[in-house]
């Protein structure tokens, strides 16, 4: 998808005043609490709509969040706004974007699935860029699986998570945790009931 159909997809998808993914932070997220600190600065990309990006700017941590729609990093700054905190909410595409390198304690990929294998593993490779030595990648994906739930995610296998895949991806990271899992995800309208999940915690080597 060319990136000027991609931000048009995207703010069709976003428009309107309700938050289609919700506004509460992804619940795989909001588990990793004790994992974060105040004044850490943390990278949230794709971020949306922003509710994964305020609610670690709530935890006391300094938010870069990202999006290719400028309808969604517009309510992104107005979710922040209403919860009294402050993200640096910027409008970016991730293949044509200066990401930023070595800054970063905290980054966070939820669901970043539009991509496919071409594109990930340009975006895996920018996230690990991006972390401080010793750095945290918080990620959840959907598995293979999801597709006959159909509850959400981009319905192409091969955007789709494995355990291996993310073994491999991830391999120079001290893997934390690795958890394939089926759950009820209640996400606004666009993930909303039974999903096949993926979750990785890693750090970035000292």
């Amino acid at each position: 998808m060319a990136n000027e159909d991609a931000r048009t997809f995207w703010d069709q998808r976003y428009e309107g005043e309700a938050y289609r993914f919700g506004e509460e932070p992804n619940a795989f997220l909001s588990r990793q609490v004790h994992r974060l600190a105040p004044g850490q600065s943390a990278l949230a990309v794709a971020d949306g709509e922003g509710r994964n990006g305020v609610w670690l700017a709530r935890q006391g941590l300094e938010v870069l969040s990202t999006d290719i729609s400028p309808r969604a990093v517009a309510k992104a700054k107005a979710l922040a706004a209403r919860h009294g905190v402050e993200i640096d909410a910027r409008l970016a595409d991730l293949d044509d974007w200066d990401w930023p390198v070595g800054t970063m304690d905290v980054a966070v990929a939820i669901f970043i699935q539009f991509a496919g294998p071409g594109a990930r593993r340009r975006h895996f490779a920018a996230l690990k860029a991006a972390l401080k030595p010793g750095g945290l990648l918080l990620l959840e994906g959907y598995r293979p699986e999801q597709i006959a739930y159909g509850t959400g995610g981009p319905g192409v296998v091969e955007n789709l998570y494995t355990e291996a895949l993310l073994r491999e991806a991830f391999g120079d990271f001290e893997i934390l945790e690795l958890t394939a899992y089926d759950a009820a995800l209640t996400e606004g309208d666009a993930h909303a009931g039974p999903s096949a999940l993926i979750d990785l915690v890693a750090r970035k080597p000292a």
